[in-house]
């Protein structure tokens, strides 16, 4: 997947907003909470998005991916697909889906309601 690629993606899920941070990755977000970011690999593309705990202990060894720096050492559980060999676009498509509904789900029936999530 390329950055093109990735916002692109995010952009066309619901109530999603899109900030340049942080060195220029580009970080997606919805409800004002961060669900993926592109960037934070010395330059080169890398894709960070929040995991459930089953996939963040299943993935965290896998070849081209590794908890993500900063966020990961702080105990969350956060991936970083950071080689092309990480992942396939269309697994890691899912896992920003499910990132994406894990930030959704910790967002207030208020929040939810406002944003049509």
């Amino acid at each position: 997947m390329t950055r093109d690629e990735f916002n692109a993606f995010c952009a066309n899920l619901k109530a999603t907003t899109h900030v340049v941070q942080w060195g220029n990755a580009d970080v997606w977000k919805v409800g004002g909470k961060v669900f993926a970011i592109c960037g934070w690999n010395d330059g080169k593309d890398a894709f960070t998005f929040k995991a459930t705990d089953l996939a963040f202990e299943v993935l965290d060894d896998e070849p081209g991916i590794r908890p993500a720096p900063y966020l990961a050492s702080r105990g969350m559980k956060w991936l970083q697909v950071y080689e092309e060999r990480g992942m396939s676009d269309t697994s890691l498509r899912e896992h920003i889906v499910t990132s994406y509904d894990l930030v959704v789900a910790k967002l207030t029936k208020k929040a939810r309601a406002e944003l049509g999530v």
